[in-house]
């Protein structure tokens, strides 16, 4: 639910009724990871997505129904279900879904519509839903909203498992010098849900004009603001000066910081000589091995779109240990991240309350 946060929260502001139907599990090889939604308005509007072709249609319907009914449903869609009328997924994984209906009106409505609407303001929210608890198995109602600063809204039946839906605040990515192609990268950046900001020392090209995507736009020298500004084990740094005075403090600060990824652009000969400024400066080799440079994957791309392209398919493959190579060559569940996971994010909160 909470990955479609913005376009739920519109919905909540024009009052519309909707259902939200949630993976909540997965078994085996599927293209969709616990968490992720779909949602049907009362018009039959639909947003997001669970899974393929095979599954969205069955899954619309039962939105449908459960809107109309008020009630919340559970489904499972797999080569592992005992009805062998039932749809089962191309890719031969089996999910479970949960279907909460959500319409205008409703007791726990200002429950849903505060997560949805923190969510979309990027803030940390974890929204807790029962999956079961009812005599005939199916989901009890009641919701629970847990914020970022641990306050709570809401409240869950005793003795029901639960599925909780967590969003974090939204992970940083900096961007170093704001030529080419920085403005491509952030556009891209954003489109995967970073917070972005372009920090460069040289304030004609560094205007909010100039990067209409960005979250911030900063006129600074860049180890000056990296020392300043919070990072984390999410934080993306991607550095395009092309010019040592500018990287190599910069760099030198970086190093020392706990962050995901630290890319630099610049040709191998200018990142050797590069090295050889940090090594004097003192930074340690271990340190300098953490270093991506050249940046980016080798995709063969040339314009600025394309080298952005390259450098954010390699920040994601280091954040979920991909390898980089096409999945046609290799052997194993295409969905590696889902594979063997069952129940994944259902737990047990009995008794939690507001």
């Amino acid at each position: 639910m909470l990955n479609l946060a913005e376009a739920l929260w519109r919905w909540c502001q024009q009052g519309r009724d909707f259902a939200v139907a949630t993976v909540v599990s997965v078994t085996g090889s599927a293209p969709a990871q616990p968490g992720s939604g779909m949602a049907v308005d009362g018009r039959g509007e639909v947003i997001g997505t669970v899974s393929t072709a095979c599954v969205e249609a069955s899954v619309h319907e039962l939105c449908r129904q459960a809107l109309a009914d008020g009630r919340p449903l559970r489904a499972r869609f797999g080569s592992d279900t005992p009805d062998p009328f039932a749809v089962v997924p191309l890719c031969g994984g089996s999910l479970d879904v949960l279907v909460t209906p959500v319409p205008a009106g409703a007791a726990d409505r200002p429950v849903y519509e505060e997560a949805l609407r923190r969510a979309a303001a990027g803030e940390a929210v974890t929204l807790i839903r029962p999956v079961d608890g009812m005599p005939d198995g199916t989901p009890a109602p009641g919701v629970l909203l847990v914020r970022g600063d641990g306050g709570r809204v809401g409240e869950l039946p005793h003795a029901a498992g639960t599925f909780a839906d967590a969003v974090a605040d939204r992970p940083r990515l900096i961007v170093f010098g704001s030529g080419s192609p920085a403005p491509a990268l952030v556009r891209m950046a954003a489109l995967l849900g970073y917070r972005t900001t372009v920090c460069d020392a040289r304030p004609v090209f560094t205007t909010p004009e100039r990067f209409p995507e960005a979250d911030e736009v900063v006129v600074d020298w860049p180890h000056r603001y990296l020392e300043r500004t919070p990072t984390d084990h999410r934080t993306v740094l991607c550095v395009l000066t092309h010019d040592a005075k500018f990287e190599v403090p910069l760099l030198e600060a970086a190093t020392r910081l706990p962050v995901a990824y630290v890319g630099v652009m610049g040709s191998r000969s200018t990142h050797a000589s590069r090295l050889a400024q940090l090594r004097e400066a003192g930074v340690p080799e271990e340190r300098l091995a953490a270093l991506r440079a050249p940046v980016g994957l080798d995709l063969g791309g040339r314009t600025p779109e394309e080298t952005a392209l390259s450098v954010l398919a390699e920040v994601v493959a280091e954040r979920y240990g991909g390898t980089g190579l096409p999945l046609t060559g290799l052997r194993g569940p295409v969905h590696a991240e889902t594979a063997g996971r069952v129940t994944a994010g259902v737990g047990h909160l009995a008794g939690a309350t507001s």
